[in-house]
């Protein structure tokens, strides 16, 4: 089995004891973005399987979309990513304001 030299680690173990690997990540040409891609995506940052800058060359990504995966995670849950319940989401948030 050939190994292919990767910048930083191979794989990370997540808070909840599951491992996250650089093979769990999504492809590079990944253009349909379900909530479970953006979900391992925002996780591999955040745990440093891959950096920020990577994570945006690599997907295409700019900081406002990452960082609005990031803070949806972390407001609602890996639910909130989904297309279908972004506008339950937006009116949580607006009904908070």
């Amino acid at each position: 089995m050939l190994l292919q030299k990767v910048e930083g680690p191979r794989s990370v173990t997540l808070p909840d004891g599951s491992i996250l690997s650089r093979a769990d990540l999504p492809p590079e040409n990944t253009t349909r973005w379900v909530a479970s891609r953006k979900v391992i995506v925002v996780r591999g940052v955040l745990y440093g399987l891959i950096t920020l800058s990577d994570a945006k060359k690599r997907y295409g990504l700019s900081d406002e979309e990452f960082n609005s995966w990031v803070k949806a995670v972390a407001e609602h849950g890996t639910d909130a990513l989904k297309v279908t319940a972004l506008k339950k989401y937006r009116q949580l948030k607006g009904e908070s304001e």
